[in-house]
Order: structure tokens, then C-alpha cells, then sequence
């Protein structure tokens, strides 16, 4: 553990836990983050975040239940333990100074779809009116790829596939992991649930597609 954070810290740590808290709960109820699952953060600055602590209820969260990480992903002023999946989280911070937030979901829909479109390493959305709801894009005639990484138990094998599909210059705003679930970011959490429920939706549109088609 390293030292505690000084009081302005702590201050940002206690606004930025209230936010979690309060977007965790609306996702639970979504049926977003089954068994625990799940794992958000905010940035507090440039050098600290505030994400879960592993293992809780997602539904059930307070401000005891958020804790601080530096950029690598160690713990600041705390015995407890962050979610497994944190460098994944600091990451996004690292590659995208403009991200604040990021929300990492387990959803039925975002769970099959990664399954679906793992072999295929993508889900190409194109043509949907919703795409606009993600930054960037202003309007349905446009390609949005939401990369599928294998799962694996080893966080740094995850961290590397999504630094390489950044550095080959690939836009990204969100991945699926096969067989797990959904990472998005972005400016703040009004922006980042934004993505992640069009995207939610979007990932439905497709799963509608294929078992609709003949």
C-alpha cells in the first residue's frame, strides 16, 4: 500500500465514489452486472483513479466500496483489493487523456455477442441511426468496429492486443471480451453511459439480425 492521499484526494475520491455509485446502481438494475461482475472507475487526475473494490455488489454500492489506484494500477492509501481487471481501466487513462470514466459490463446481450463475433475478432455496425450516439461519429453512413480480444486470466496479454489495435491506428471506443463482457470510456459519465447503452442496444440489433436471417 502507498501512502494515504492528501485531503484534496480524498475530496475528489468521495465525489468521483458517488458517481460510480450512483451509475452502478442503475446498471444493476438493468441486469447489467450479475454475481458481483462488473468494475467502473473515474479518474480523479493525471496520476490517480477511482475504481471498485473487487468482489462487491454492484447494486449495493457506497462510497466504502470505492477505492484509489495510480496509473499502474496500485493501490493508494488502501489494503483493499481493486478489481482484477484495473489495468485495463488504467489503460484507457493512459492511451486517451481525454477519457474520465470507464464502465466494464456483463450483460446477457454483451455476453453473447462477444461469443458470436469472436471468431470473426469484431462487430462491424454500419447503417444504424444509433451509431450517432457515440463521439465522433455523425452519422449512420459510417463504420463503427467494436473489437472481440480473446479472454484470458492474464491482464497483461489483454492490456497488449489493445495497445496493439491502437498503435495499428484503428479508431477504438469500446471492446468486447469473448466471453465476458463490454469496456467503453469517454469524456465524462453522462458521455460514457451514453456508449455504453447505444452500444448495448446496437449489440441487440445485431444478435436480432442473425437470428432473424434465413
Amino acid at each position: 500500500m502507498s501512502k494515504t492521499p492528501p485531503p484534496v484526494v480524498s475530496a475528489l475520491l468521495a465525489e468521483r465514489a458517488d458517481a460510480i455509485a450512483e451509475a452502478a446502481r442503475e446498471l444493476a438494475a438493468f441486469g447489467w452486472t450479475p454475481a458481483t461482475s462488473s468494475n467502473f472507475s473515474m479518474r480523479i487526475d493525471d496520476d490517480l483513479a477511482a475504481i471498485t473494490i473487487s468482489g462487491r455488489d454492484k447494486g449495493r454500492l457506497g462510497r466504502d466500496d470505492i477505492m484509489v489506484v495510480d496509473m499502474a494500477g496500485k493501490a493508494v492509501g488502501s489494503d483493499h483489493r481493486p478489481s482484477a481487471e484495473t489495468g485495463l481501466h488504467t489503460q484507457i487513462y493512459r492511451r486517451f487523456p481525454e477519457a474520465n470514466v470507464v464502465l466494464h459490463t456483463h450483460s446477457r446481450t454483451q455476453s453473447v455477442a462477444s461469443r458470436l463475433f469472436a471468431s470473426e475478432g469484431r462487430v462491424r455496425l454500419e447503417g444504424w441511426e444509433l451509431q450517432k450516439a457515440i463521439a465522433g461519429y455523425t452519422t449512420h453512413e459510417s463504420v463503427l468496429d467494436i473489437p472481440v480480444f480473446p479472454n484470458t486470466q492474464q491482464m497483461p496479454e489483454l492490456e497488449a492486443r489493445v495497445d496493439a489495435w491502437i498503435d495499428s491506428g484503428k479508431p477504438l471506443y469500446a471492446y468486447l471480451i469473448d466471453g465476458h463482457g463490454i469496456y467503453t470510456w469517454g469524456r465524462d459519465m453522462a458521455e460514457t453511459r451514453r456508449h455504453l447503452e447505444a452500444l448495448e442496444f446496437l449489440l441487440g440489433c445485431e444478435l436480432d439480425l442473425r437470428r432473424l436471417a434465413p
